[in-house]
């Protein structure tokens, strides 16, 4: 015969002590609970949401404590561009200033066509398991874009590709500069420059000329030329490879007319 008290009170026991349990969890979630500025959900409901951590915070929701705890300004998200931060910046009560856009650049034309190889390389299709095979890869130049596209697969943009000639290739339309790319890269190939910089170097051979010669025929050899023709010191050869100061450049293009190996865009 089945005893009903046996099961009724053990049962009322397991309700009374989850029922203590929840009164006690909700009291402390009260007592413990740290108030959120309604201004941080605000900006998190403004923000892209797409948590990429290229304004250097652990996604939208890091980046919106920042904001109002005055830690980063209203136009910190690269992603969102200004839309997103005058948004912002009404919700804080300032004014957004103009940023300027930016954009990922592969610094590299070493396309299969234009550089040699010294080996057939078929073993693991990844840049950085192959930076540490001899010569840090099959390609002659150790600079060079590796084309096995690291890059590619961290873009939560689609913004860029691995092209015929097995470079890298950013597409500046879909490119919201969150930075992905330029954290990939085991080369260090590529920057942000600003979408309307009116001319770059592709390049980042840090080789003398005469060994770049023998690795790509498109390679910066450290001429000077462009160096010397530029009429306010805009372009600098660093390390073997010319390096244009954007915030000096005027666009006048005498660098790119000089250059004799075609490499300043």
């Amino acid at each position: 015969m089945i005893n009903f008290t046996a099961i009724i009170i053990p049962a009322i026991v397991v309700g009374c002590v989850g029922l203590l349990i929840a009164i006690f969890l909700g009291i402390a979630g009260e007592k413990f609970k740290v108030p959120v500025d309604e201004r941080e959900e605000k900006i998190i409901e403004v923000l892209p949401g797409n948590n990429c951590g290229g304004c250097g915070y652990a996604g939208c929701s890091g980046l919106a404590a920042a904001i109002v705890k005055g830690e980063a300004p209203v136009n910190q998200c690269p992603v969102g561009g200004s839309p997103v931060a005058k948004l912002v910046g009404e919700i804080m009560g300032v004014k957004a200033e103009e940023g300027e856009k930016k954009v990922a650049f592969v610094k590299c034309s070493g396309t299969c066509d234009k550089t040699k190889d010294f080996y057939v390389y078929s073993g693991n299709k990844s840049c950085s398991n192959v930076k540490f095979v001899p010569n840090g890869g099959a390609k002659a130049c150790r600079y060079g874009c590796l084309g096995f596209g690291e890059c590619v697969a961290v873009c939560p943009f689609d913004a860029i590709h691995i092209t015929e000639g097995k470079i890298a290739e950013v597409n500046p339309m879909e490119c919201k500069a969150c930075g992905k790319c330029i954290e990939a890269c085991p080369q260090n190939l590529i920057e942000l420059v600003p979408y309307n910089a009116a001319h770059i170097v592709k390049c980042s051979s840090k080789d003398k000329g005469k060994d770049v010669m023998k690795a790509c025929s498109v390679g910066c050899i450290a001429c000077h030329l462009c160096e010397k023709n530029c009429p306010v010191e805009a372009i600098k050869v660093i390390d073997n490879v010319a390096y244009i100061d954007q915030d000096k450049c005027t666009g006048c293009g005498i660098c790119a007319q000089k250059c004799p190996k075609k490499i300043i865009l």
